[in-house]
């Protein structure tokens, strides 16, 4: 079960860009790398990273705790940038946090140097997820006591953008594999796909995603709740019976890259 802190203070911007993530300190005494969900792509990044994150942890990667984070409506009131106070303004509720990894430093694929069992399995978490943000320019992945952490999933799962569609999504190949910063080592395809496939039951999958807040699940696109967490779920679990699909579309990416 993911546990709940309540927000106690804001500590600073994690970096520029539309979302604004943040440090902040819960509390329960810890340090969080705190999103939003009223920023950027709003709910549907946080539901993401939590899918994500979580089906990632389930298969034997580190990924940081991932917690819910209540922020009250009197949080910020005096926090003089009027955009960040923006910000919380608009995020009063649920939202979603990583246990922040003090010290940690950014992968850098020159200097940290992976085998081809764990670039594959990243690489077919990610095919998996449709996650398009594990490139070079940004890997999303940490170095925290010489062990690899995974980070930032929000940008996975892009077909709840467009519900019109997503059984067609579902069976797709990821295309955009092809700029998957691991792929260059990613040798053992068919391999990460025997081990990691096995692990994501339907009992599995369907557990997670009961785990979205209804709160972030609004009927903006005509979809209830629950039945989007059906949605999700009937995503993920076509998506891996139909695994062989994108495995093939990064090989052939890999061979055209090496």
């Amino acid at each position: 079960m993911i546990r709940t802190v309540q927000v106690t203070r804001y500590v600073t911007p994690l970096r520029e860009g539309g979302s604004l993530p943040a440090i902040a300190e819960a509390d329960d005494g810890f340090l969080y790398a705190l999103k939003f969900r009223g920023a950027g792509q709003g709910s549907k990044a946080l539901i993401a990273e939590l899918l994500g994150g979580e089906i990632a942890r389930i298969l034997g990667f580190r990924v940081p705790e991932i917690v819910f984070a209540e922020l009250d409506e009197a949080f910020g009131r005096t926090e003089p940038d009027e955009e960040i106070q923006d910000l919380l303004r608009a995020s009063t509720g649920l939202n979603l946090a990583l246990h922040y990894l003090s010290g940690a430093i950014t992968f850098d694929p020159v200097v940290n140097k992976i085998d081809a069992d764990l670039a594959s399995r990243i690489v077919w978490l990610d095919c998996l997820l449709t996650n398009v943000d594990r490139t070079v320019r940004n890997t999303n992945m940490l170095m925290w006591h010489k062990e690899l952490w995974l980070i930032d999933h929000g940008a996975s799962l892009y077909f709840h953008h467009n519900w019109d569609n997503w059984q067609e999504q579902a069976v797709k190949p990821f295309v955009q594999v092809k700029d998957h910063v691991l792929l260059p080592w990613a040798a053992r395809l068919e391999d990460a796909e025997s081990e990691l496939k096995v692990k994501l039951t339907d009992s599995v999958i369907q557990r997670i995603t009961e785990q979205v807040p209804d709160e972030w699940l609004n009927n903006k696109e005509g979809v209830l709740p629950a039945d989007a967490k059906k949605v999700y779920a009937q995503f993920l679990e076509m998506r891996i019976a139909a695994s062989g699909v994108f495995v093939k579309e990064a090989q052939d990416a890999r061979k055209r890259i090496i």
